[in-house]
């Protein structure tokens, strides 16, 4: 299964693309001025909400929720993420 790593931000592109160059992410960071892929993955409760909540969803290949992670810690999530992926991936 290939893996794809996308950010998401409610700021415009101009400005993700400042703060990707600066915090020098390796992935895609995506504007959602919108707030429509946010509405969708429950990362905002209304098309107001003023900042994005962090969260993780792992898709499968067909757009599939495989995980989810509703509510993120900096700490620890990166790997509980990576384990829970080779779990799956082991079956």
């Amino acid at each position: 299964m290939g893996v794809h790593i996308v950010g998401v931000s409610f700021d415009a592109p101009a400005k993700n693309k400042v703060f990707k160059t600066n915090e020098k992410f390796q992935y895609p960071l995506w504007s959602d001025v919108k707030r429509e892929l946010a509405l969708a993955y429950g990362a905002a409760l209304t098309p107001d909400f003023p900042i994005a909540m962090r969260i993780t969803v792992v898709l499968d290949p067909a757009g599939q929720w495989v995980l989810n992670y509703p509510s993120v810690s900096v700490s620890g999530h990166p790997a509980k993420v990576l384990a829970d992926m080779k779990a799956i991936l082991a079956k």
